[in-house]
């Protein structure tokens, strides 16, 4: 008889995140399985990735940079320059994480079907719903650094850091709110209209389409501050550093700090969120199966 006995699991407990990276053959997997349901059909396919942030960024290039005025001109003088590349820097980011996070909060539903018959750690769904995102992000990605090469762009390598960590910060945002929700949305549905909600608030409570100097001068220092401790603020405007501030003459507005304070900051408040949806989710998940 074995001395050690083995210790008690509570069924259908998993070892978090780890059994994540223990299973990344899985993972790839459901990324691909998720890429070909979402195009099954599709006639333009992946080229979905392109089209509609194009005609986003048209619509929102129209009616903000030319209706409102918000694109520098011998008329306008006090707009943006580059505001095409201001706004699309933006758009793609904003994208990546809206994506993200309204898939994965949806994701564990779902897969209910594939989570009621086998075993897998129950993660991989919403991590496998960031990935996807990911996939989608990239080529919208491309599309902005050849207009930026258009405008001029002459990045350093600071820059360029800074836009890697801007990505980072926001997956490991989403993928934290996405292990929240998706484990919340088991057992109240309703969690799904909040992150419609939460999503329609945060593409507008970041500097995607205007400059976030206009809220420092409505709101003033303090509310400021405060508004730019939200990790998709601090990813938006790391973006801007990188690619819309190399197109300019280095005049235009930045947030002081922004690498030295800004962006650390915003990496704690999305390590503390991962943290966090990954606690609930393991406090939750025991039960996905009988409430699915």
């Amino acid at each position: 008889m074995s001395s050690s006995v083995d210790a008690l699991v509570r069924p259908g407990l998993g070892g978090g995140l780890g059994d994540v990276v223990r299973s990344r053959f899985l993972l790839k997997l459901l990324v691909r399985k998720e890429l070909k349901v979402r195009y099954r059909g599709s006639i333009l396919g992946l080229l979905w990735s392109y089209v509609k942030p194009g005609v986003q960024f048209i619509v929102f290039y129209i009616a903000l940079g030319v209706f409102l005025g918000l694109e520098k001109s011998p008329r306008n003088p006090d707009g943006l320059p580059n505001y095409a590349v201001y706004l699309f820097s933006g758009i793609v980011l904003i994208n990546f994480f809206t994506e993200a996070l309204g898939n994965a909060a949806r994701s564990i539903v779902g897969n209910g079907g594939l989570i009621k018959k086998i075993y897998l750690p129950r993660e991989l769904f919403p991590v496998a719903s960031v990935w996807v995102s990911a996939v989608h992000f990239f080529p919208q990605l491309v599309v902005l650094v050849g207009a930026c090469f258009v405008a001029g762009w002459h990045p350093n390598v600071i820059q360029l850091g800074a836009a890697l960590c801007g990505f980072i910060l926001v997956a490991l945002l989403a993928t934290g709110l996405g292990l929240l929700f998706g484990a919340i949305n088991v057992y109240f549905r309703d969690s799904e209209n909040f992150v419609d909600m939460l999503l329609m608030i945060a593409t507008w409570a970041s500097p995607v389409m205007y400059a976030s100097t206009m809220v420092q001068s409505k709101l003033g220092d303090v509310w400021y501050n405060i508004y730019q401790t939200n990790p998709i603020t601090i990813a938006v405007e790391a973006f801007h550093y990188a690619f819309w501030l190399p197109t300019t003459d280095g005049s235009a507005g930045i947030p002081p700090h922004l690498l030295s304070f800004w962006i650390p900051v915003g990496i704690v408040v999305s390590i503390a969120v991962l943290i966090l949806g990954q606690l609930t989710f393991r406090r939750l998940e025991g039960r996905f199966a009988q409430e699915l």
